[in-house]
């Protein structure tokens, strides 16, 4: 087992074969030295709730790109993220957050993600064809997020398009000079515009998300210009690339499955157990790494201090040990199913409650104002060349 088969085209196309090829072959595969890959669900849940599994992303950076690397502005920037910390600084930062992205907040976003979801079907409006993602799929999460940021909307879709190269360098394969380069100008193009808007909240505050940053306060502890930053930009990045990726992947699962898709359309009820399951079936994060801090023993598998774990997640979510018939998607496993889609553990999404929110909407608005819409090439998508974030660079609907 080798990173390079989790690159190839027909990879991208269709994970699915080698993810069970990967769970057939053992608890744990050897990946290289110090590395190993696991796709089994129950392996991959131990692991992420295991406080001896945290993470090293610098030194995975290092090891990639070499020790001048871990001073770029992409990789400084996401190493101050929550997301790449481990206690206690994770535990102040997420606090902190959570305080900030609260219960209040998601509820008041409900009426917006229904507003931003009418408007972009009513700009689509009688078109007889149309492309989902890039005037649905896409569009949809970056108006919601600068809805929550209290940001301009016209401002979206630059600041959607540095997310996207910035994103590339969560990949496992390096990226190419070109590649790292535009990732680098993303995280400084991103850096200085939200630096301008924390200075204009700290002055003037109002109802959002980065006020909030601004002003919470846990036990004497607030957070930094340069902490706020770099999650505003991970709040940003998380509320455009996975949930508008997930929006196509569900509505392809969907088309794939025309019995389930008329089920659906005849049910809108049934909208929330038809997004978890799809989540399940086809989501958009697709792989997670864990580095062990100390010697830590699953399932009979000794794993020494150091060792880097690669957990499939998308492989966990088709466990055939966990889920009857895991390559079938069923609506009646309900919303309590079992996934990984949103990790586990101390790193479990901070945003799940807003991705499920804006997917529910996001699809029964889809159906209700189009139900007799059919894609035009699903036998022709083409997929985005990533094994960590999965997602259809296009898909053509005819209404």
């Amino acid at each position: 087992m080798n990173f390079a088969t989790f690159s190839s085209p027909a990879f991208f196309a269709d994970p699915y074969p080698l993810y069970e090829k990967v769970r057939e072959a053992g608890p744990l595969l050897s990946a290289g030295p110090s590395a190993l890959v696991t796709g089994r669900f129950e392996i991959i849940d131990a692991l992420l709730r295991d406080r001896r599994m945290g993470k090293t992303y610098l030194q995975s950076v290092r090891a990639r790109y070499g020790d001048a690397a871990t001073h770029y502005p992409v990789f400084q920037a996401l190493s101050r993220t929550f997301l790449m910390m481990n206690p206690p600084s994770h535990t102040k930062l997420r606090t902190l957050l959570m305080k900030a992205f609260n219960a209040r907040q998601i509820e008041k976003l409900k009426d917006i993600v229904e507003a931003t979801s009418g408007a972009l079907l009513d700009r689509i409006g009688s078109k007889a064809e149309f492309d989902l993602v890039s005037e649905y799929a896409l569009p949809l999460p970056v108006e919601i997020i600068c809805r929550l940021l209290a940001i301009p909307s016209s401002h979206g879709t630059e600041l959607g398009e540095a997310a996207s190269r910035l994103v590339a360098a969560f990949d496992l394969a390096p990226l190419d000079e070109a590649a790292l380069g535009a990732a680098n100008e993303a995280a400084l193009t991103l850096e200085r515009y939200f630096l301008d808007v924390v200075e204009q909240r700290r002055a003037d505050p109002g109802d959002d998300i980065i006020s909030s940053l601004a002003s919470v306060e846990d036990e004497g502890t607030k957070l930094t210009d340069d902490e706020i930053v770099s999650n505003v930009i991970l709040l940003f990045i998380a509320g455009h690339e996975t949930t508008s990726n997930m929006i196509g992947n569900g509505m392809v699962a969907l088309f794939r499955h025309p019995p389930q898709l008329e089920m659906l359309k005849r049910d809108s009820t049934l909208v929330p157990k038809a997004v978890a399951e799809c989540m399940r079936y086809d989501g958009a994060v697709q792989m997670v790494v864990r580095t062990a801090f100390e010697e830590v023993v699953v399932k009979d598998v000794t794993l020494p201090a150091g060792s880097i774990v690669f957990m499939l997640i998308g492989a966990a979510n088709r466990d055939p040990a966990v889920f009857s018939h895991p390559d079938r998607l069923d609506f009646a496993r309900g919303t309590n199913v079992p996934s990984l889609s949103f990790g586990a553990g101390i790193h479990h999404c901070l945003g799940a409650r807003l991705a499920l929110l804006e997917l529910e909407v996001a699809i029964g608005s889809l159906l209700a104002r189009f139900p007799d819409m059919q894609p035009t090439q699903l036998d022709q998508l083409r997929w985005h060349a990533r094994n960590n974030l999965r997602g259809v660079q296009a898909l053509r609907i005819r209404t």
